[in-house]
């Protein structure tokens, strides 16, 4: 491997350090996660400091993802077909069940949020595109893990099984015993599973097996007994988007 292309892989391990629960990190930390001396971190660094891909806090020295980084997720997400093709189909259901509508996919063990489609109520949830979260323990992570081969399922829960909440599932064997159940249903529920106080449901879009569509919402308002009763129509708004992902690739 020659001296460049490795500066351009240990830069973007410095990038991958930044996560939802790494969102700002120090130049040591940074050090430590990736293998490698502070004075190449450093380098490093201070390089995509200039391109803007990093900022640094002038005062705590702590660094944190650059506008320059945002404004090229921000323009995958605008030009991705799935979440084009399928921002329609998350409108109609926002406007059906008042809730939260996600659209998701399946990053390593978290899903991202392509776009969110928020409720028109006074009461409703803080969630945005490009936000991650823990596959094993929302509804759209598990919508999506259902229907992965379970060899595949097996490596995502060895990246761990933290508990969050006292509704989390924390066993390998409840967790499979759990996503038999959204097989038969053809949906995931999750409830207070993540976050107390959060509820939701999710349907795999089919033939993009690392996708899924969800609503969320307050757990008061969106009851299981609530998202029994919208789980069908889940399931047919998410095999639609399917349908018309399948339709503009055999037109392409």
């Amino acid at each position: 491997m020659s001296e460049s292309i490795r500066a351009v892989e240990r830069a973007l391990d410095v990038l991958m350090c930044f996560t939802n629960q790494t969102p700002e990190l120090s130049m040591t930390q940074i050090s430590e996660m990736v293998g490698i001396n502070k004075s190449t971190v450093h380098r490093l660094l201070a390089t995509l400091e200039g391109k803007r891909f990093v900022e640094r806090d002038s005062v705590t020295g702590i660094y944190r993802p650059g506008i320059r980084l945002l404004q090229m997720a921000f323009l995958t997400l605008e030009h991705n077909d799935l979440r084009r093709l399928a921002t329609p189909f998350l409108h109609t259901l926002c406007d059906q069940h008042r809730e939260n509508v996600n659209l998701s996919v399946l990053d390593d063990a978290d899903v991202i949020y392509l776009a969110v489609i928020e409720s028109p109520q006074r009461v409703k949830l803080a969630a945005a595109p490009g936000q991650r979260l823990p596959a094993f323990c929302t509804a759209s992570g598990k919508a999506i893990l259902a229907y992965l081969p379970e060899e595949n399922v097996r490596q995502i829960l060895e990246f761990e099984m933290p508990r969050y909440t006292q509704n989390t599932i924390t066993s390998q064997g409840a967790f499979f015993e759990d996503i038999r159940r959204t097989r038969e249903r053809g949906f995931a529920i999750s409830e207070q599973e993540f976050e107390e106080g959060i509820n939701a449901l999710a349907a795999p879009i089919c033939n993009h097996p690392i996708a899924s569509v969800s609503i969320a919402g307050p757990a008061y308002r969106l009851t299981r007994e609530r998202m029994i009763e919208i789980g069908p129509n889940l399931v047919i708004t998410a095999n639609n988007i399917a349908k018309e992902v399948e339709l503009a690739i055999n037109l392409e």
